[in-house]
């Protein structure tokens, strides 16, 4: 895995939306948390999502939790950006409006989502910048999962035989962050978008 370098994501500077994603409990949400909190200039997408909140979530904050019916139709009058069904079980995706806004406004995008979602979006965004937060290495990630207390054995297993195929997908990105220390990844992040910390 490596760090970020010139290359693809070099050419997109100018980028209207950057993708980032990764594999399972590589701490995406934490990461983008820390963009939240640190770079109110970056207008962070809020995934919709079928399954339940876990402890300390807020509905509209960390995601806008949805039943089943409203997903679907949210999906049939074309009002997603991309969606998937994410381990098998719920379904998440990025509604299309608020990003479209948000571009035409001349903010700096981040959408946060899973490797099948980014797939999409690089279908429907051709022009985006795609970033891969990767771990410093497997068992760092292993660690985080069984640290993180949300999920049963099942689940665990589960969401770790997803990783493994997620890992794989690096070399489909633009660029790489390795997210070794959370502050530096975002800050690292934040300057591919075109945002420095003043502070």
């Amino acid at each position: 895995m490596n760090d970020s370098s010139p290359g693809v994501g070099a050419e997109k500077a100018s980028a209207p939306v950057t993708v980032l994603a990764g594999p399972t409990a590589v701490g995406k949400g934490t990461v983008s948390a820390a963009i939240r909190a640190r770079y109110p200039e970056i207008w962070l997408s809020v995934s919709a999502t079928t399954r339940a909140p876990r402890p300390g979530e807020v509905d509209g904050v960390h995601y806008r939790f949805v039943s089943e019916e409203e997903f679907t139709s949210l999906i049939e009058n074309g009002q997603m950006l991309e969606w998937a069904v994410v381990h098998g079980r719920h379904k998440y995706g990025t509604p299309r409006g608020p990003v479209e806004q948000k571009v035409v406004e001349g903010r700096p995008v981040l959408l946060e989502i899973d490797l099948a979602g980014a797939r999409q979006v690089r279908q429907t965004l051709p022009d985006a910048r795609f970033v891969f937060l990767a771990p410093p290495d497997w068992d760092t990630l292993v660690d985080r999962l069984v640290g993180r207390g949300t999920e049963d054995a099942e689940e665990r297993e589960r969401r770790l035989a997803t990783a493994r195929v997620e890992l794989a997908a690096e070399d489909e990105f633009d660029v790489t962050i390795v997210n070794d220390a959370v502050d530096r990844a975002a800050g690292e992040l934040a300057g591919l978008l075109g945002v420095r910390d003043l502070t």
